[in-house]
């Protein structure tokens, strides 16, 4: 037992409200960050010095993430996704940290995990502030998951799994790992389906050796690394797919890639802030940055991806509760992670522009904006990958339909039947149902972006704000407008490979 606070504030007997609570988490986050340390030289350091982490687990931030009979919270959607946007306003390395724990563990734990060990695991994460971490990447299988090697083989009382990992999140941190192996049968072939299991780090036969460490570019408060694996797992500890093992990965990474938005909504937020902040005290020419024209441009992208962000939120709120089966809502899915990270990568960026010089710093929040969001558009699917899977399904479902027009299919599309109406005329074409990759991440980027414009639609809806929604709507048309054209341009051309020759333009000014 630790001597951390507790980890429900309670008013008789009850826990607090949700608004007690984080208010609680805000006020400690700012006290950690920035008064009992400097968090812009801090941020230059790997890891967190152990204080920090402590003073910030003593809200036990992780409670919110666990079911109310295991001793949490409750695991409501909206309640996790804004105790991750209160982490990432202050960091986004932070909010990726309980992202990693919420999403990729206690949720899969929580639905697939059998009874016997559920009650244990939860009460260390509550008591002892454990944390937990998911591997399914291997050096030779990123993208390629399906075909990965990490194999088990299944004893009378145990599962013995052997293989390799990298890029786990937590790396060397985590006391829990969801581990995904193959079957091997007795021939020595891997069968396809894919398991899971839980390994306790601290339990004898688990411990997983960290081979190296990797110097990630950004997200320094994160362990990445090279992992061999070579345990034995209770058969207690495999979790229960409720089909197949593939159908339950979809499940588990469809609902982190919708959870995405929790972690990007506090970074734009803070984005959104310092760039009003900058702007407005900084003055060129006898006037404030705020009062030039293309600041406002910059300034106003920024706030409509804050809100784009607020509609991904409240659409994901009521969709990825765990009783839900998301193995189905690829489209969805991916379009939410895609456009949000392509979004929080673009205003990064856009900050950093409008700072200047001292954001090219690691230890301003431009410049580390800037190397901390990159990699989302990375991990758990490759953007290009995943635009080009959004294509896919829908080609898929416009064969099905027998529908070539692509205004007509998403007029009667369910993500997409009301913003489809703002493009009728830039629609209004027969698609190509073959067609080739380059044009599928194409016009997955502009599905992406109409899908996103239906959620904003449904969040005036809800009463947000609306000249907020009128911005977003504006900029997201504009995007859309801009890859339709890109998206129609004819572009075949191939890289040259052996372009040495005749390609020299000093031997020609010689």
């Amino acid at each position: 037992m630790t001597d951390f606070a507790p980890a429900r504030p309670e008013t008789n007997g009850r826990p607090a409200p949700f608004s007690e609570f984080l208010e609680k988490f805000r006020a400690r986050l700012a006290q950690v960050f920035h008064v009992r340390t400097d968090f812009d030289k801090l941020s230059l350091r790997r890891g967190l010095p152990p204080f920090v982490l402590r003073e910030i687990m003593a809200c036990n931030p992780l409670s919110v993430c666990i079911p109310a009979e295991y001793g949490g919270r409750g695991g409501h959607i909206h309640e996790s996704l804004a105790m991750l946007a209160a982490s990432s306003y202050e960091s986004l390395a932070l909010s990726l940290t309980f992202g990693i724990n919420w999403a990729l563990f206690l949720q899969p734990v929580a639905k697939y995990g059998q009874e016997d060990v559920k009650a244990a695991i939860f009460k260390r994460f509550l008591q002892e502030q454990n944390m937990g971490g998911l591997m399914i990447t291997e050096p030779d299988y990123g993208t390629d998951a399906l075909n990965m090697k990490t194999a088990y083989i299944e004893h009378d009382e145990h599962f013995h799994v052997r293989g390799v990992k990298h890029w786990g999140g937590l790396t060397g941190w985590a006391d829990y790992w969801l581990i995904t192996a193959r079957r091997r049968a007795e021939d020595g072939n891997l069968l396809r389906d894919i398991d899971f299991f839980i390994c306790d780090v601290n339990s004898p036969g688990q411990e997983i050796v960290v081979e190296e460490y990797f110097e990630n570019l950004g997200l320094y408060l994160i362990p990445y690394g090279h992992n061999r694996i070579d345990i034995e797992v209770p058969k207690t500890q495999k979790l229960q797919p409720q089909s197949s093992g593939i159908k339950m990965m979809l499940d588990v990474l469809h609902r982190s890639r919708m959870e995405f938005p929790g972690m990007g909504m506090g970074f734009l937020k803070r984005l959104l802030d310092e760039g009003l902040d900058h702007c407005k005290k900084r003055f060129v020419g006898g006037k404030s940055l705020f009062n030039y024209d293309q600041v406002q441009q910059r300034l106003a992208r920024l706030q409509a991806s804050f809100t784009v962000c607020s509609a991904m939120c409240a659409h994901s709120s009521k969709r990825t509760a765990i009783e839900n089966d998301l193995a189905g809502l690829g489209v969805e899915a991916n379009a939410i992670k895609t456009v949000l990270t392509d979004l929080m990568q673009e205003a990064a960026q856009s900050l950093l522009q409008l700072v200047g010089g001292k954001g090219y710093r690691l230890d301003h929040v431009a410049g580390r904006a800037t190397v901390d969001s990159r990699p989302f558009q990375i991990f758990e699917g490759s953007n290009d990958v995943l635009y080009a899977q959004i294509s896919e399904t829908l080609l898929k479902l416009m064969r099905r339909a027998k529908q070539k027009n692509l205004f007509h299919f998403l007029q009667g599309y369910d993500l997409t039947k009301r913003a489809a109406e703002y493009f009728k005329e830039l629609l209004n074409f027969e698609v190509n149902l073959q067609l080739p990759q380059r044009k599928l991440v194409e016009l997955g980027r502009v599905l992406g972006r109409i899908i996103s414009m239906e959620l904003v639609l449904k969040l005036g809806d809800l009463g947000f704000r609306s000249d907020l929604i009128s911005g977003s709507l504006a900029m997201l048309r504009q995007d859309i407008d801009s890859l339709l054209t890109t998206y129609a341009f004819a572009n075949n051309t191939l890289v040259v490979e052996a372009y040495e020759e005749n390609s020299s333009w000093l031997s020609l000014v010689s």
